[in-house]
């Protein structure tokens, strides 16, 4: 009866996006003040009986009931507990209820919590938020039924993907999810502000905390799938350009240009049609990631459907939501009103030129994303690689972080050279001598490593610029965000340098109880033994790793599951203060009784995740500060008044 229930609360919960829709609808008639009383009940209704399907679904993955397909494909009796809950979403239709039970408790907390909009602009966001809700409720129930019976019931259940059986899987979807649903949420006002035209500063008031929040879930999401492929592939790496790694990178790139310029029109009433543009952008990215992931043009570990008719409906859909908006703000746009003027020495004139940067990486990155599938989809293979991506991103990195070392120090719609030159000097000079040192001493890193270690030292000194001359007791939250985010990035970026240009391979086929000499030291395997956990059993080598007078051993493993089928590499790391060592064996002796073994040092790689989580703890500072920060008229003036409101 759990499966049955669940979808009668599904079918249910749309019936309510469909009454809010209509309503909505209806709000922009004369018939308005009589259906204006039911859109946000019928908001809140959507979001607590579509929560309540997505728990069912997580009850009957819980229980392993195996009468239920989905169940029974993407679980198994002797499955760990955890990985049971997270095989909830681990699979196509799960993650895609999920993603509109999201989206429905959005609906809903804005129709419960927000007061600072206009009660037209309001049901015009929640009217959108309906219709976007409603694609993906039909998606589900036409298409992706998540709680279909299969009968006669499963035995033991076909397992979950064994790669996705870790706990850095079971974070990692649904901070992104939440991150995608509030680029939703800031796409609904920004078509709700469209619709009737109140574009000022209210409606960014309003949208920055969802945008703010997307983007810390965002952050924190890309980190932990980073963190996941780097230990759990094998491979070594962090990042491989991989289509649906891109798939979340370029909402989160969207996401960030969008907060800069909310938070400009919120404080200082410009860049109107930016933002709204912005918003509109970062959701069309989200959706292109939907698709990507979902339609099955991609084969990946984290790419669930392979069913074209999905990928077609998801297609649809994203056609039908960003074209009409976007047709909706070729219409409108005229009538939006333009907003304060600035110089371009100004914060906002900063700005406006990291947006534009961060836009181009944005298009970078979608081309090299989608040109490959664009030309076999023609007939021709083509292959984009990391090289591609990194000789045309950093680049704009690199400016982006050169515009970051001064923008905060400017002021409010105009400056002068003059006043920040001291700690622009300071910081310029930071730069030039450690890019002089190491560009000196260690030229063999390479050009772009030693750039960005000595852009990410002038920025980790020109992040806490703007505190200079503040009571430090006294000074808003959002700016301490604004500081800890910036510094944040340059120690992610500092990991990402060092890993790149000085990391250390070494790889050797040894025998039990075999050593091989190595420039400052030697590489032993010491023995190789079996090993068993809860639903695999491995081969796990003992690998004594003796350099510069240090011994480590390290225990990588081979894991064999048998529902599914499919072996894994588990890499063994031993972290220090100043790097990781990470080593992995291969999976059988060879016929001369070697195994194959590849050990890295990796300076200052774990500055990279460390980095990314201080840059969200930065945004949820600011975050908790914008939320506190409910003053009255006098109080938000003296802090306009200080330029910091």
């Amino acid at each position: 009866m759990i499966a049955e229930t669940g979808l009668v609360l599904l079918w249910l919960a749309a019936a309510m996006a469909l009454l809010q829709m209509i309503a909505g609808l209806l709000q922009f008639t004369s018939r308005g003040p009589l259906v204006e009383p039911v859109i946000k009940p019928a908001a809140i209704a959507q979001g607590v009986l579509c929560f309540l399907s997505f728990l069912a679904l997580g009850w009957l993955f819980w229980t392993t009931d195996l009468s239920v397909l989905l169940v029974a494909s993407n679980s198994h009796v002797d499955k760990p507990d955890i990985f049971k809950l997270a095989g909830t979403w681990g699979n196509h239709e799960g993650s895609m209820l999920l993603w509109v039970s999201i989206l429905s408790l959005a609906g809903g907390a804005i129709a419960l919590l927000e007061k600072r909009l206009d009660k037209a602009t309001l049901s015009a966001t929640l009217l959108a938020q309906s219709l976007l809700a409603l694609g993906f409720f039909a998606f589900l129930l036409f298409s992706s039924n998540p709680f279909e019976r299969l009968d006669p019931p499963a035995q033991r259940g076909a397992g979950l993907n064994p790669l996705l059986q870790d706990i850095g899987l079971a974070f990692h979807p649904p901070t992104l999810y939440v991150g995608y649903v509030g680029l939703s949420v800031a796409f609904s006002f920004a078509v709700g502000a469209l619709m009737t035209g109140k574009t000022g500063p209210a409606f960014a008031r309003a949208m920055r905390p969802w945008v703010l929040a997307a983007w810390i879930f965002l952050t924190i999401g890309i980190t932990a799938g980073s963190y996941w492929a780097y230990y759990e592939l094998g491979w070594g790496g962090w990042w491989f350009w991989d289509p649906v790694e891109n798939a979340s990178l370029m909402p989160w790139l969207a996401a960030t240009a969008l907060l800069h310029s909310v938070s400009v029109l919120a404080t200082r009433d410009a860049l109107r049609a930016w933002t709204i543009m912005l918003a509109l952008v970062a959701f069309a990215m989200s959706m292109a990631g939907t698709f990507l992931v979902r339609s099955g043009v991609l084969t990946s570990v984290h790419a669930f459907a392979v069913d074209p008719e999905r990928g077609a409906f998801i297609l649809a859909l994203m056609l039908i939501y960003v074209g009409s908006a976007f047709a909706l703000f070729a219409l409108r746009i005229a009538h939006v009103r333009e907003g304060k003027k600035f110089r371009m020495l100004s914060r906002e004139g900063a700005i406006v030129a990291n947006n534009v940067l961060l836009s181009v990486i944005l298009g970078v990155v979608l081309i090299g994303t989608l040109y490959p599938l664009a030309a076999e989809a023609m007939g021709d293979r083509v292959s984009v690689g990391p090289p591609y991506f990194n000789k045309s991103t950093i680049p704009f990195a690199a400016l982006i972080m050169l515009a970051m070392l001064v923008g905060p120090m400017l002021r409010w719609r105009r400056d002068e050279a003059a006043r920040i030159s001291k700690p622009v000097l300071a910081a310029g000079a930071v730069v030039i001598i450690v890019g002089a040192l190491l560009f000196l001493f260690s030229p063999e890193a390479g050009f772009f490593p030693n750039l960005g270690l000595a852009l990410a030292a002038g920025l980790a000194l020109a992040a806490f610029f703007p505190l200079l001359g503040r009571n430090l007791r006294r000074t808003p939250m959002p700016i301490w965000g604004m500081v800890l985010a910036h510094f944040g990035l340059a120690i992610s970026v500092a990991g990402m340098a060092s890993e790149s240009g000085y990391s250390r391979e070494t790889l050797a086929a040894l025998a039990v109880g075999e050593g091989q000499k190595l420039p400052d030291g030697e590489i032993r395997l010491d023995s190789v033994m079996p090993a068993a956990g809860e639903n695999w059993t491995a081969i796990e080598g003992v690998i004594r790793y003796n350099v510069d007078g240090r011994s480590t051993v390290l225990r990588p493993q081979v894991r064999y599951f048998s529902d599914p089928v499919q072996q894994t590499s588990e890499a063994a790391l031993v972290t220090r203060w100043n790097g990781q060592l990470y080593g992995v064996i291969s999976a059988t002796e060879g016929d001369d009784g070697r195994f194959q073994i590849r050990v890295w040092w990796k300076p200052y790689v774990t500055f990279i995740w460390y980095g990314a989580l201080l840059v969200a703890f930065g945004g949820l500072l600011a975050l908790v500060g914008r939320i506190r920060r409910r003053k009255p008229k006098r109080e938000a003036s003296r802090w306009k008044a200080a330029g910091e409101y």
